[in-house]
């Protein structure tokens, strides 16, 4: 299988199992059909057509193949007539994320790579790209989108996204390296899951008891 083969497998995988992520979380909120294939599409396609006009590919491999809108839609659809064997949907809903995740780092940062994008513009597109589709299915199913949270998402990505440039620089581009770092990624966002790891936040001060708002103080 050669690069450009494999990229495309894992590209379409990667919209696969983002279009899953965003019809079980649409299936959750109750949508009817058009609204989970329409969540469905964003979440799978959302990151791709950021990225693709990130680095002026116009227009985005979403409009231009006719395979990726179908395999969102197909995926969507699915989702849609199965949902009622696919228990514990938040769980499916995380676990289908976290894979997207991973395999949308590695294809948006290989593509950045390949069109002349520096080191640093690369890992910054590739996160940008894997984070995409799931901020758009966050912001349609009315939820705090994950990238937001404490939880760590984002920095995975980042983190995968490093070591694809790490591997392209050293001509490590071949399925198995690119493999082991998408499964960085997915292994590093579901341990930050299991073991609650988070980033850190701003701590706000206790309301004071003279009615006064804490936020207005101001703290050395």
């Amino acid at each position: 299988m050669t690069t450009s083969t494999a990229l495309l497998v894992a590209d379409l995988t990667g919209v696969a199992v983002f279009a899953a992520s965003g019809a079980s979380a649409a299936v959750a909120k109750r949508l009817d059909l058009f609204g989970i294939a329409f969540v469905g599409f964003v979440a799978a396609l959302g990151g791709g057509i950021l990225r693709d006009l990130v680095i002026d590919e116009v227009p985005p491999l979403a409009f231009a193949d006719w395979r990726y809108a179908a395999t969102a839609a197909i995926t969507a659809l699915a989702v849609f007539w199965l949902h009622p064997q696919l228990t514990r949907l938040r769980t499916t809903v995380l676990v289908l994320d976290a894979a997207g995740l991973a395999l949308f780092t590695v294809t948006g940062t290989l593509k950045a790579l390949d069109a002349r994008v520096p080191a640093v513009g690369a890992c910054l597109i590739g996160m940008l790209a894997a984070i995409g589709g799931g901020l758009g299915r966050d912001l349609l199913t009315a939820e705090i989108p994950v990238v937001l949270r404490r939880e760590i998402y984002a920095l995975a990505a980042l983190a995968g996204a490093i070591l694809v440039v790490l591997l392209y620089a050293t001509g490590q581009t071949g399925p198995a390296p690119l493999t082991a770092a998408a499964v960085l990624v997915f292994g590093l966002r579901l341990i930050a899951l299991r073991r609650r790891w988070s980033a850190p936040v701003a701590r706000l001060r206790p309301p004071r008891a003279d009615g006064a708002d804490p936020r207005t103080d101001r703290e050395w």
